[in-house]
């Protein structure tokens, strides 16, 4: 048996909509005014490790591992691992450096480097 972390190159939240229909924890979603300059907590289940020195994108996640394109470009700037009833869960804060149009069609990350 061995300990199951994940390594994460992008900050994957769901929709605020999942949020008003009581799905999730605010934590857990996209902010529904997202805005270059502030700073948003982030609730994920699960030990989660996350690249800590620089951007890295912000998408939104349907499940199943099904992500959109980067809408944000974030620095994560803290994170902290706890349990819950037993499940290990990983909280933190991030930086919204730049918020992407949705009409733009550009590239903004190759990888780990933001374009």
């Amino acid at each position: 048996m061995g300990i199951q972390v994940e390594f994460n190159p992008d900050l994957a939240l769901r929709n605020y909509s999942c949020f008003k229909r009581g799905e999730r924890l605010e934590e857990e979603c996209i902010p529904e005014k997202l805005e270059a300059g502030k700073t948003f907590e982030f609730l994920k289940k699960g030990l989660r490790n996350y690249w800590l020195l620089g951007e890295i994108p912000l998408v939104e996640t349907g499940g199943d591992q099904k992500l959109s394109k980067p809408i944000a470009s974030v620095v994560v700037l803290e994170v902290t691992h706890f349990l819950k009833d037993g499940e290990p869960y990983t909280q933190g804060k991030y930086l919204v450096k730049e918020v992407f149009d949705p009409k733009d069609a550009r590239v903004h990350f190759d990888g780990f480097n933001k374009i």
